[in-house]
């Protein structure tokens, strides 16, 4: 599920490339945990002892939020590099990442191993766009605006040869 580039280290920096690879890791992400909550993870938690199907529910859940924190998150970056926000406006806090609750580990022990692996993918991903989105909270400069025409110019390059 999750063998991608660790965006997290200090020379990481969020770039037109980089946000649309973490969004198909996301939207790739969400069709497999749609697909197993909505299938496979209703039959598997009939097997669940009562309380662990209250926390197969519960997780559930939270691998949805993270899940629509992270999308949100990466349109907005989507947004600030075409121009559509400026980059001051990406550091209000309502165009920060969302926050998400971390799974119990002590309940999420007891789910089985396909779900197990979805909560931990989330988790995994949402950490990762975590550290990216406090790095921009550092003292970095304000992009300017030929910077996001040239990312805009960027990132159509690349759209009209995949098309």
């Amino acid at each position: 599920m999750n063998d991608s580039f660790d965006p997290s280290g200090p020379e990481a920096r969020i770039t037109p490339r980089l946000v649309d690879a973490l969004y198909t890791e996301a939207m790739v992400l969400a069709d497999e945990a749609r697909a197993y909550f909505d299938d496979i993870g209703k039959d598997e938690r009939l097997t669940l002892e009562p309380f662990a199907r209250v926390g197969f529910a519960c997780e559930s859940l939270k691998v949805t939020t993270r899940i629509m924190h992270i999308v949100a998150w990466l349109l907005t970056q989507r947004a600030i590099e075409t121009g559509e926000l400026h980059q001051i406006d990406g550091r209000r806090p309502e165009r920060r990442l969302g926050h998400a609750t971390t799974s119990d580990p002590k309940v999420v022990v007891q789910m089985p191993d396909a779900a197990q692996r979805l909560i931990s993918a989330s988790s995994d991903l949402y950490a990762r766009l975590q550290r990216l989105d406090e790095g921009q909270l550092d003292d970095q400069p304000i992009q300017s605006p030929a910077r996001a025409l040239m990312g805009r110019l960027e990132r159509d390059l690349i759209w009209n040869r995949g098309a």
